[in-house]
């Protein structure tokens, strides 16, 4: 049976390159000028999201360069131990709604220093998994597309990577017992 899902999964992506531009040729559909132009807009769309992307980054080196993450981590811990959250992984949960790949290479530090089955380790594979990057996606994509009013969008954003970090620290916790 393993033999047959590893075949499936090999062949899935190869698969989907073949069989959507044969059915859109069916179709009627003049595939590649189709994929011309949405390449085309693709280009457009990262030409219009260079600054708001550019702008994000810098101010995520500098929240990093600054100390400000530490001092963030240093200020929170009194609460985060009462709720069974180490320390270690706090840096993790403030970067997370900023940057995935910030948030990204702070988890692979945490396994690799603790183990990829170690409490760290899989409190912060969780977070990746069921947190996002919240203000990435306001800044970049909103962005792009002209948005300006989104502070709903912003505290609902928030409220769920809370949310999905609580959760993270329920399910972990849970998993020790």
């Amino acid at each position: 049976m393993m033999g047959l899902l590893q075949q499936v999964s090999i062949w899935a992506i190869p698969a989907l390159l073949f069989f959507i531009p044969v059915i859109g040729f069916l179709r009627g559909v003049h595939v590649y000028e189709a994929f011309v132009e949405g390449a085309e807009e693709g280009f457009n769309t990262a030409i219009r999201i260079i600054p708001f992307l550019v702008g994000m980054l810098v101010a995520i080196s500098v929240f990093k360069a600054s100390g400000a993450l530490d001092a963030m981590a240093g200020i929170m811990e009194p609460v985060t131990s009462l709720l069974h959250f180490p320390g270690e992984v706090l840096p993790l949960g403030i970067m997370r709604p900023l940057s995935g790949g910030g948030a990204l290479g702070i988890a692979a530090g945490l396994i690799k220093t603790y183990g990829p089955d170690s409490y760290i380790g899989l409190l912060a594979s969780t977070m990746q998994g069921s947190t996002d990057t919240t203000f990435y996606v306001l800044t970049v994509y909103f962005g792009s597309v002209g948005i300006v009013r989104y502070r709903y969008s912003l505290a609902v954003g928030l409220i769920a990577d809370i949310t999905g970090l609580l959760a993270s620290v329920y399910i972990c916790n849970r998993h020790d017992l």
